[in-house]
């Protein structure tokens, strides 16, 4: 809680001056709300590409219960493709927002371990951490909720005691023990080590955008598992802006490409749901976070038509009269 105290002096130019009143008010208020956004509130989310058939994810838990057994663990998921720092990235800004805030993310997909790669710890917009190796895994979440703060770990203070001489396993030894020093309020996030600006490593990708009047370019950004339906970065509101209704049964012209190379060429029906369309026809759709999918009804489209995602591929709807 943050108590604020006005000077005596000050209260009479504040009494007489209502509207400066107000604005310092409302700034202190702005300062107080999101300081306590800033408090880690004692959950700890793991994500890896570690899978679950090691010991690897439970040597992490481990050393985070050694820091504190107060502690609450929680898996995102261990099944992101090895090495797949793109899919890393976005599953973790898809899942970011319903966890409360002041929540603490250890993310390793992490191919360069033991390289010259930054490990950091991010505070995000949307008011969580995120404690991750800087190697683009925070692409999706700055462009989404922007990063309000980054610093990088000081491996001088914040490294399990003992391996600093061991450097294949910094998921273990630097990411899990720093997340749960920070989730227990061990540390503050400025204990964490020497501030950096938040200029992150990125991944290049196609954003978002109008490309003519009817026509929107965009990104494949997943493939659902196990249902094999195709996620774009395509916000629905964007393609309602060029002429396609929620309401809309009528068809579009999907084209997807991937490295310059058109894969896919089709018109195919725009539905609300995929019982809309019969059984092994595609369909485009808005899904449950309002971006533009594609779907076979009960079959896969990315094995139909041989698609996957990623930086390389793009995706152009053409939305027709």
């Amino acid at each position: 809680m943050l108590i604020f105290c006005i000077p005596q002096h000050l209260s009479v130019y504040f009494v007489n001056n209502s509207i400066t009143a107000l604005v310092c008010c409302a700034l202190w208020l702005s300062l107080a709300s999101h300081a306590a956004n800033l408090e880690p509130n004692g959950q700890l989310v793991f994500m890896t590409d570690f899978g679950t058939t090691e010991r690897f994810v439970a040597s992490m838990k481990g050393v985070a219960m050694m820091v504190s057994p107060e502690l609450r663990l929680h898996d995102l998921t261990h099944h992101i493709e090895a090495h797949d720092i793109w899919q890393a990235s976005f599953v973790l800004v898809g899942t970011i927002e319903y966890w409360p805030k002041g929540t603490v993310f250890v993310s390793v997909v992490d191919p360069g371990v033991g390289t010259s790669r930054k490990s950091v710890v991010v505070e995000t917009g949307s008011g969580h951490f995120v404690v991750t190796p800087d190697n683009g895994t925070l692409t999706h979440i700055a462009d989404t909720y922007s990063i309000r703060a980054m610093r990088e770990i000081d491996e001088s203070l914040n490294r399990r005691a003992g391996s600093d001489k061991l450097n294949t396993f910094h998921g273990r030894d630097v990411y899990a023990y720093t997340g749960a020093r920070l989730a227990a309020g061990i540390i503050s996030f400025e204990e964490v080590g020497p501030v950096l600006p938040t200029k992150i490593f990125r991944l290049d990708y196609q954003q978002a955008k109008v490309s003519q009047k009817g026509t929107v370019l965009g990104n494949l950004v997943h493939v659902e598992i196990p249902f094999g339906n195709l996620v774009s970065n395509i916000p629905t509101k964007l393609l309602l802006s060029q002429g396609l209704r929620e309401d809309d049964t009528g068809q579009v012209q999907v084209t997807l490409i991937r490295s310059g190379e058109v894969v896919f060429d089709e018109k195919i029906p725009y539905a609300s749901s995929f019982g809309f369309v019969a059984e092994g026809e595609s369909l485009l759709y808005s899904d449950s976070l309002q971006t533009i999918g594609l779907a076979v009804n009960s079959a896969s489209f990315a094995k139909k038509y041989g698609i996957g995602a990623g930086a390389e591929w793009v995706i152009k709807i053409r939305v027709l009269k």
